[in-house]
Order: C-alpha cells, then sequence, then structure tokens
C-alpha cells in the first residue's frame, strides 16, 4: 500500500494552476464552417419530405446543448460514432449504392467504404482510451488501499460488477436492443461505477463493511473520491477548459450522423449532390482527425494529472508506519458487536482478526448474524471459538448485519484482538 503521509486531497484550485501548462491547440476553424454546411444540407433533405418519429429524435438532440461532463460527451460521441459506422455498413446503403450501375454510384460507393474505414479507426481510439482511462483510475485508487484481503475482496467485488454488466448489455442485444438502447444502458453503468466509487469515499453501500469499520485506508483517499466527481469539484476544472472544444466535437458528429441518415432514407427522390459528397468528406476527415487528437492530448493530461499520481512519485512522503490493525479489548462476560447496513445484494462483509496471545492460547467467539425487518436472527456464520480468523461472504439480502465477538464464556480472562 502507498503511503499518503502528506498529502491532501486535489483541489480545484490547485489544478488549474496545474493545467496551466497544458494548452490544448486549438481545433480546426473548419469544425464551425463544416458543421453549419452539414446541418444545412440535413434541412434541405427535410424540406424535401417530413421527418418520421425516430428522426425528429435525432434532430431534437442535433439541435440540443451537448452535455456539460467530459465522459458523457466521450460515450454520445462513441455512440454517434457507432451509429455512423452502422448506416455506412453496405447492407444498410441504398439499392443504387451496392449494385452500382452508374460511374457516378460506383464512386459514391468507394467514397462511402472510405469514410466507414475513417470511423472505424476513430472509434476503436476511442474505446481503447475509455478502457485504459477507467483501469487507471481504478489502479491508482487501489494503489492507496491495503493490499491484503480489503484490496482483494474490491477487485473481487469490481470483477463481479464488470461481468454482471457485460451480461445485462449481451442480453439487451439478444432481445434486439438498438445502438441507442445499448448507450442508454452504458452509461447508466458508467453513473453506476461512479456511485461506486464515491460509496468506497463515504463507506456506504457494498463498501461499508471493508471501509468504514476496518481500519487502513487512507482518509486522504475517501476524501478525493468521494469529491472528484462533485458538479463544483475537481473535475470541474477540466471541464471548463477542455469541454468547448470538445462540445463543438460532440455537434459536429451528432450533424454528420443526421445527414447521412437522411440521405439514406431519402436517396431515390434527392440524389447527393457533387458538392454535398466534398462537404461531407472533409467533415468527415476534420471531424476524426481532430477528435483523435484531441483524445492523445486529454489521455495525456489526465495520465499526468495530480490525482492520478504515482506510488513512486508518493514513496518519497513515507515518513511514517501506517498501521492497518487496532486492539479492541473484550473484557471477561462480555461481548463487542459491530452492525453494519448493506443497502443492496451482493455486497461483500469480510473480517479479519486474531486474539493477542500471552502465556495461556486463548481464543474467542466469533458468528455473524442477519437481522430481517421482524426482527428476526438468522446466523450466517455459526458459532465457533478462534485464536485468529480471517474471512469474507456475499450477501444474498440487503439490510442489517451483525459481526459478534463473544468472550462471555471467560470468567476471568480480557481477550485482546488485534482487527483489521
Amino acid at each position: 500500500m502507498a503511503s499518503t503521509d502528506g498529502l491532501m486531497p486535489i483541489t480545484r484550485s490547485f489544478l488549474a494552476s496545474y493545467y496551466d501548462k497544458y494548452h490544448l491547440q486549438p481545433l480546426s476553424d473548419d469544425i464551425p464552417r463544416l458543421s453549419s454546411q452539414i446541418r444545412g444540407f440535413a434541412q434541405d433533405l427535410l424540406h424535401e419530405s417530413p421527418p418520421t418519429q425516430g428522426e425528429s429524435i435525432l434532430i431534437q438532440e442535433a439541435d440540443s446543448q451537448p452535455p456539460h461532463k467530459i465522459d458523457e460527451n466521450m460515450w454520445k460521441n462513441r455512440e454517434n460514432i457507432e451509429e455512423i459506422i452502422f448506416l455506412l455498413e453496405r447492407s444498410r446503403w441504398p439499392a443504387a449504392l451496392q449494385q452500382p450501375l452508374t460511374p457516378e454510384d460506383s464512386e459514391l460507393a468507394n467514397v462511402f467504404g472510405q469514410l466507414k474505414d475513417k470511423f472505424e479507426k476513430t472509434f476503436s481510439t476511442l474505446v481503447s482510451f475509455q478502457e485504459k482511462n477507467s483501469e487507471r483510475v481504478f489502479d491508482i485508487v487501489m494503489t492507496y488501499l491495503p493490499q491484503d484481503f480489503r484490496g482483494k475482496i474490491i477487485r473481487q467485488q469490481r470483477e463481479r460488477s464488470e461481468r454482471n454488466k457485460q451480461a445485462a448489455v449481451d442480453a439487451l442485444v439478444s432481445a434486439g436492443g438498438t445502438i441507442r438502447d445499448r448507450y442508454a444502458l452504458l452509461w447508466k453503468q458508467q453513473m453506476d461505477r461512479r456511485i461506486q466509487l464515491a460509496q468506497l469515499g463515504s463507506a456506504t453501500g457494498v463498501y461499508k463493511a471493508l471501509v468504514k469499520y476496518l481500519v487502513g485506508v487512507p482518509q486522504v483517499l475517501l476524501d478525493f473520491i468521494q469529491q472528484i466527481n462533485d458538479d463544483d469539484g475537481p473535475m470541474e476544472e477540466p471541464r471548463s477548459r477542455y469541454g468547448p472544444p470538445l462540445y463543438s466535437l460532440t455537434r459536429m458528429v451528432l450533424s454528420i450522423r443526421l445527414f447521412v441518415s437522411l440521405a439514406w432514407e431519402r436517396f431515390e427522390a434527392c440524389k447527393l449532390k457533387r458538392h454535398q459528397i466534398t462537404v461531407l468528406e472533409e467533415a468527415a476527415e476534420v471531424y476524426t482527425s481532430e477528435f483523435v487528437r484531441f483524445i492523445s492530448f486529454i489521455s495525456e493530461v489526465f495520465a499526468n494529472s495530480p490525482f492520478f499520481i504515482s506510488a513512486e512519485e508518493s514513496s518519497a512522503l513515507d515518513g511514517g508506519k501506517n498501521d492497518d490493525y487496532k486492539e479492541i479489548n473484550v473484557a471477561a462476560g462480555k461481548t463487542y458487536e459491530v452492525s453494519l447496513t448493506v443497502e443492496s445484494i451482493n455486497s461483500y462483509i469480510a473480517w479479519d482478526f486474531s486474539v493477542i496471545q500471552g502465556k495461556m492460547s486463548m481464543d474467542i467467539g466469533f458468528c455473524v448474524e442477519y437481522i430481517n425487518s421482524a426482527g428476526e436472527k438468522i446466523l450466517i456464520l455459526p458459532y465457533k471459538r478462534y485464536e485468529s480468523d480471517q474471512g469474507n461472504f456475499c450477501t444474498c439480502m440487503a439490510g442489517n448485519y451483525k459481526l459478534l465477538w463473544d468472550n462471555s464464556y471467560s470468567a476471568f480472562f480480557k481477550k485482546v484482538g488485534s482487527c483489521s
């Protein structure tokens, strides 16, 4: 576990001074011009034929302000890129392009094939960025957690959660869910990850048993991960600096998707003009190149940001010993209890304790109980006497749990337990 001695939670003002070193070169001046032209072409198509209900939803989205948060914009760009790739699949092309009979149609087919390649490469870059960024955040958090069963349980909880999330996506796709449906679920899952991170910071939900009642987790880490995504928290600084360029890219990709979608549905009635194709090619080139440049820049910014400080950088600050255990005195004839409120099933409750031994071998009774809404007790872990024990279980019910250490059978000896 990396030391946090001498560290403090990162503030927005601290990040502001840090980001002064990272200036994003302005995006291409062609972005607003091309976005406007593409949106105008879409409007021309709508004059020829009114929008369907599905097209009206897309038009409303294209005309709305982009989301405020950087990660939500990244997901919006990913969704729209995938929608464009889907439209550019040969099987989705108008019939005249699937089996071109004229040189003009053959040229168009070649253009749209090249456009698909551009968007597929950009899509891969974005997916890789998101996956690496997610892993980096989690790994940094884990760096500052005790490297024992607590860290292992949190990793197991995350892996289980990610498997469940992927299973939900797979089930949605199998049931015929659209790309829009899938990304609505993916964004909900992303918000769930954010909630889990905040729960780790505030010691609630699935992490209560690991954090609030078990010592050894640095408070500076808990403070940081609890506030990191607040509306006016540290992440508001990169939003204010780097959000506007990203918003322009979000608007641009929506305009491109809207135009291609409308053009496909009206292809026979409204043949695409040569200058429209030229503008579309230029817009695709500018969007994909500038979006990849933005991803490369923001990836470097986030990787080097102070709130992603590495263990090596902080090791010089390690001026003291971090004691991961505390002593609990259980008097003769007494018990010691820890009550936990678990807010959701599939939460982990874990323990690690040992009785400090003297000249005589000593043990202590231990069990875990569940108390239902009627006040009835259900034994989860049967009562047994231990000199030491380490264990965990995954809850199948939300509600109240009790960890009980029992020294009532001893008339003379108090027991000193070392607990984590």
